[in-house]
């Protein structure tokens, strides 16, 4: 598989990306959204906003490396030769990075308005990753944008429901 060019790049590594970024995205955007819909504190959403960010980058990053392993421990042609510290790196940062995209504007705007530009941010990010991920696998960049923003915008909408009904 080639990404970026001449760069070869093994599918359990795009795989970390891909789910990495996409999860962050989706999971601090609905953390972020719903803690401030039910609280409305600025500085309880950034709280919020970093623990999420850290505890899950961290723990996906580790539940990659293991389900990975034992794969590797499992799989007896020797066709898994995916760098399990590799997989399990990916999956940390690109977790990390994809929940600075909706955190951000929470640290640099005030409340509501940076909920919507956070919200913004991250679906925008989200289609655009959907349509670098199909230009990558070759398949319908569009359709592969509109999927995943729709998927990631639901859960996003969850999470502003749940902050309404719930709020302290």
């Amino acid at each position: 598989m080639r990404f970026l060019g001449n760069l070869d790049m093994h599918e359990d590594y795009l795989r970390s990306i891909i789910f990495g970024f996409q999860d962050s995205l989706v999971s601090t955007t609905g953390v972020i959204a719903g803690v401030a819909a039910g609280s409305n504190s600025k500085e309880l959403v950034i709280l919020a906003g970093l623990v999420t960010i850290t505890v899950e980058s961290l723990s996906m990053g580790a539940g990659q490396y293991m389900s990975e392993k034992a794969v590797h421990q499992m799989d007896k042609s020797g066709k898994h030769t995916d760098n399990l510290y590799l997989v399990g790196g990916l999956m940390f940062f690109s977790y990390f990075l994809g929940g600075l995209v909706p955190l951000t504007p929470i640290i640099l705007f005030k409340l509501p308005l940076s909920i919507t530009i956070s919200v913004v941010f991250a679906l925008c990010g989200l289609f655009i990753l959907g349509y670098l991920k199909a230009h990558i696998v070759k398949v319908n960049p569009f359709k592969s944008a509109i999927e995943i923003f729709i998927l990631g915008g639901a859960a996003t909408l969850i999470g502003l429901v749940v902050g309404r009904l719930f709020k302290v």
